[in-house]
This record gives C-alpha cells, structure tokens and sequence, in this order.
C-alpha cells in the first residue's frame, strides 16, 4: 500500500503515473484543504478536486486544474450581478461544488463528502482530506496578509511573501484513516507539490508530522524544484522570499528527518553528495512529466528505487 500527501496539479501528475504502474486501488491519497475556499457561496476545494478529476481522466490538460471541454456561462452570467471573474469556475465543476456544498450542510464530514465524490468519479483510489476541520492558508504580504486564493488567483503570486500561517491548524485533526493510512503502508510519498503551502498545510495539521516521522513505511520526497525552477506555481519564489536555498537541497532540508529518499532530477545530479549530506539517500532521474508515458516511467523509477518497484 502506498500513500501519497498531496497538493495540487504536480501531485496530481505524479499520481497519474503512479496508478498506471501500481494498483490504484492500493493507493490512498492524502490532500490539502488549505487552499479550500467559498466561492458564490459554496464550498470549493481545489486540490482535491484536481486530483479527483486527473485521476479520472476528465482533468482539463492545459491548466492542469478543471475540466476538459468545460463552459464558463455560469460565471459569465454572474458578472452581470456584479461578480468578479477572477475565480474561474467552469459550469460542470460548479456542479461538484454544489453537491459538496449540499452534503457538508447537512452535516456530513468532508472524509465522507470527499469519499462520495470520488467514487462517483469510479475511482478505487482513496482519496482522503488531511482533516475534516476548516483550516485556511493565509499569506503576509508587503501589504498585509492576503488568502491564499487572492494570492494565488486573484493577484497571480505576484506578491513578495513575508509569512506563511495556517489558520485552525492547531484545533484540527486528523481525518479518520489518515494516520492509519500512513502506519499501514509500505511506502509513504510526498508528491513533486510546493512544501510551503501544499505540504506544510498538512504537516501543520497536529499528529500528522509525528505519524510521518514515527512510520516504519520508506518515505519519500520529489523534489518540485529542477535546476532552480519549479514547472508551475509559486515554490520558487516562496523560497527566495523566505530565506531558503532555491533547489533540491533546499527542498529535502524542509523534509530532514521526515523522509529516506530525496528524488531530484538529471539536471541535479550534481547535488545528490549534499541532499545525501543532510541524512537522506538520493536517487536521481529525469522527473519532466511531459506525457502520459513519462508520469508512469517517473512513478516506476520511484518505486524501483525503493525496492517497490
């Protein structure tokens, strides 16, 4: 059993991959609700949903977030009652958020609500919120401190990043099978996702970081940062900004003590004697994810290198 903590669109890659080359129904997914948010007045979680969506194949493959062929007359049309456009909505995803939206005020748990939603997707695959509390990501700017999806969306990170807190953390819990999951498998992978505000949301929920470090499962990291720069989103810049070297060693420091095996990239190479320096193996190949065939050849590579494959 393998499970993989999970932000958005580069988790999302990497988990396609790893279904063509492992049992999907062998995989449980733990996922960010950091960036959860209410929009139009109903309750939208994207990296959830990214990951629902690739896995079930519907995901749109140019921005890597929404639904392929999807229409925007929703949003659209609220423009016409003085709604922004900034959070783009497509009318098929809509539809996710209001079932979400309808099942969580009738009280049911977001572990539950998240559970339905993917199978109604047909996914074997368990995909499981890091925890059922709200917690929310919220970003300190030169200008004060922002959401994280005004940050993210609306202002499109061009925003020097101060700090970085996570609001309701520390009041959270875990999510039934969550550390269950984590103390079960073989393997625990931390996907090519920003460990600032994709990872660091669920290492802040309380007992996760403790289940991470204590699990006698092989833990793994890939490295979202290549050659100093990441393939999409803001982990980069983060990392200037907050005083962290922009690399892989940059990336397996966040994760000393939390992980085995360091995976970074050929044009890395040249850094495996220091990530191997601070306690870790490195294993090095190309982590490009430029087609259906690579996401599954890098996933194999982990594997392989963890004696999984």
């Amino acid at each position: 059993m393998y499970t993989v903590f999970a932000g958005g669109v580069g988790a999302s890659r990497f988990l396609q991959g790893l279904v063509q080359v492992a049992d999907p129904a062998a995989v449980t997914v733990i996922s960010n609700t950091g960036d959860d948010v209410e929009m139009f007045g109903l309750h939208v979680s994207p990296d959830v949903d990214i990951v629902i969506y690739a896995l079930a194949g519907a995901v749109n493959p140019e921005t890597g977030w929404g639904l392929k062929g999807d229409t925007f007359a929703v949003v659209e049309e609220l423009q016409r009652y003085g709604y922004g456009r900034w959070f783009n909505l497509g009318d098929r995803d809509l539809a996710t958020a209001i079932h979400r939206t309808r099942l969580l005020r009738a009280g049911e748990p977001l572990h539950e609500v998240v559970g339905k939603i993917a199978r109604a997707w047909g996914l074997t695959t368990s995909i499981l919120p890091m925890c059922n509390e709200r917690v929310e990501t919220r970003i300190t700017g030169p200008e004060g401190e922002l959401a994280f999806q005004d940050y993210m969306v609306r202002l499109r990170t061009e925003v020097e990043v101060h700090q970085i807190r996570f609001v309701g953390a520390a009041e959270a819990r875990p999510a039934p099978g969550v550390v269950e999951a984590i103390e079960r498998s073989s393997a625990v992978l931390i996907a090519p996702s920003n460990p600032f505000v994709s990872i660091g949301p669920i290492l802040a929920v309380p007992g996760l970081r403790e289940a991470l470090a204590q699990t006698r499962a092989t833990r793994v990291a890939i490295s979202p940062v290549i050659a100093g720069q990441v393939v999409k989103g803001p982990a980069a810049k983060m990392m200037q900004s907050l005083g962290h070297e922009v690399s892989a060693v940059g990336v397996a420091s966040m994760y000393r003590g939390l992980i085995d095996v360091m995976v970074i990239d050929e044009q890395d190479r040249e850094l495996a004697p220091r990530i191997e320096g601070l306690g870790m193996r490195c294993h090095v190949t190309d982590t490009m994810m430029t087609s259906t065939e690579r996401k599954a050849e890098l996933a194999a590579s982990v594997l392989r290198a963890i004696g999984e494959g």
